[in-house]
């Protein structure tokens, strides 16, 4: 199943997101296993992708759009979110150091630690996009 998200870069569609999220999981999923234990994961990794669009990539552009799609192939999940900033140079990154009371710095290490494999692709020749894609395997959640 694949299915995408067309929305504007602002924050209070963050609840949008969400509900687009649960819902393709309910549907995607049906009953094959419970969506409430992975959908906490996996929204937690989307929230922190979207609203790091919205504060970062666009920075008060609200009328820059945010494309997000959704994956589900058997057991595996993909997100990828889309989206027109200057870009994020990776190299660049630190990790936060849990001592010095950074305030930015931790949506990159989140999403490392919520999925099996964080990508990033600056800046797409085609329409000048970044795209943050976003996979992991469906996990039984009693192993954590």
């Amino acid at each position: 199943m694949k299915t995408e998200l067309h929305i504007p870069s602002d924050l209070k569609f963050l609840a949008v997101v969400e509900s687009w999220l649960l819902g393709s999981l309910k549907v995607g999923l049906s009953d094959s296993v419970d969506c409430q234990d992975q959908f906490n994961r996996l929204r937690l990794a989307l929230v922190e992708a979207y609203s790091n669009v919205v504060r970062h990539a666009h920075q008060g552009q609200p009328h820059l759009p945010v494309l997000i799609r959704l994956e589900l192939r058997g057991a595996e999940i993909a997100l990828e979110v889309w989206d027109y900033g200057q870009g994020f140079d990776l190299s660049n990154y630190l990790p936060p150091n849990p001592g010095d009371k950074q305030i930015n710095g931790y949506g990159w290490l989140i999403m490392k630690r919520l999925m099996d494999r964080v990508e990033y692709r600056l800046q797409d020749t085609r329409d000048g996009r970044n795209c943050l894609r976003l996979e992991t395997s469906l996990r039984d959640e009693s192993n954590f």
